[in-house]
């Protein structure tokens, strides 16, 4: 792993001292009429973003880690001045992101992922030019700048070639190009690995990290759904579900959150129902998740050796065990310790707590 070693935050840069700032920050949506007319029984507001505080220093890789629907994407496009806020307030860059967001855009820039953004009658390298000129990015020296994120990504060889030409995950790639271009004070970035390629994603991550680097002023926020990824990246992170945050810390200090327990995966062969896990002693919090071939069962457990009585629970009720390890404590366990479920099972996922 190559943890990024965060710089300590220049004094006075943006106001509060903060690259983004939000207060109580809520956006809520109204159900439409059509949709209650079909369902009268369908509630009349969504809560997207539900009171969220946050506070971002200068200099900072800043993760938002949660599952689809947890409310992200909606926090980025009030950060970036795309949607407006139910209530509460935000500061980017120390600009207002309502108030001042003609001062405030040319100074951050955003990338989604599967965003499919461009022109296509014009080529990958037009695109990408006229973007940065949008922003009064100087020609000097773009073209090798273009060239050599084009590279990074693995499109090099669609250079020439016209937008309409690419497939979805090309387009995707060279908008992630474009969201460099501009050298951004602050930088969102949505899911920016949603759907490519393991080098790709691997070549991302890599270059994030040294573009932090060259600039210690620079600060990005990262959403993602991706355990791993926020690991390896993030100085801190929050977890976020229902449009709340859960917990903000380091990766580090999350995981030490579940250290006071013994973390022990069971896979199970499909056969005999399973017993009431919470009613075991010594157990603190199980998630049974299903799959195809077997089943899987995460305990957390007040004693090791309380495994003891889980597996022999299972036996005594015939049920084979086909693999039992001890696990170290990971953020899909910080994220089950808070929301009781695992981030890969947030629909299917079956959870018991003592």
């Amino acid at each position: 792993m190559h943890r990024r070693v965060a710089q300590s935050p220049p004094k006075l840069l943006f106001m509060n001292d903060f690259a983004i700032r939000t207060d109580n920050l809520r956006r809520v949506y109204k159900t439409p009429k059509k949709t209650i007319r079909k369902n009268p029984n369908a509630p009349v507001e969504f809560v997207a973003v539900d009171g969220v505080t946050l506070e971002v220093p200068p200099g900072e890789l800043f993760g938002l880690l949660g599952p689809n629907g947890a409310g992200k994407t909606t926090l980025i496009k009030i950060l970036t001045t795309l949607l407006a806020p139910s209530s509460g307030e935000a500061w980017v860059a120390g600009h207002n992101v309502m108030t001042e967001a003609t001062a405030l855009r040319p100074k951050i820039n955003v990338v989604s992922g599967g965003e499919s953004s461009g022109y296509g009658i014009l080529t990958v390298s037009e695109n990408l030019w006229l973007f940065a000129r949008i922003y009064g990015v100087p020609t000097k020296e773009l073209q090798t700048h273009i060239a050599m994120l084009l590279e990074l990504v693995g499109l090099k060889d669609k250079a020439n070639s016209r937008l309409s030409h690419l497939s979805t995950g090309q387009r995707q790639k060279m908008n992630f190009c474009r969201g460099f271009l501009t050298n951004p004070q602050v930088l969102f970035l949505d899911e920016p690995t949603l759907g490519l390629d393991v080098t790709s994603a691997r070549a991302i991550r890599k270059y994030l990290r040294e573009w932090m680097k060259q600039d210690p002023l620079r600060t990005l926020l990262l959403t993602t759904h991706y355990m791993a990824e926020a690991d390896e990246l993030c100085d801190r992170l929050a977890i976020i579900d229902g449009g709340r945050v859960l917990a903000c810390d380091t990766p580090a200090n999350l995981k030490r959150r579940v250290q006071q327990h013994s973390i022990f995966e069971l896979s199970l062969a499909h056969g005999p129902a399973l017993p009431d896990f919470a009613a075991l002693p010594g157990v603190h919090q199980a998630v049974v998740s299903e799959h195809t071939d077997h089943r899987q069962v995460k305990v957390l457990l007040h004693e090791e050796s309380a495994i003891g009585t889980v597996v022999n629970v299972l036996v005594a009720a015939n049920v084979p065990i086909r693999n039992l390890n001890k696990q170290e404590p990971t953020l899909e366990d910080v994220f089950i310790e808070l929301v009781g479920r695992g981030l890969s099972d947030a629909s299917s996922a079956i959870t018991q707590e003592a």
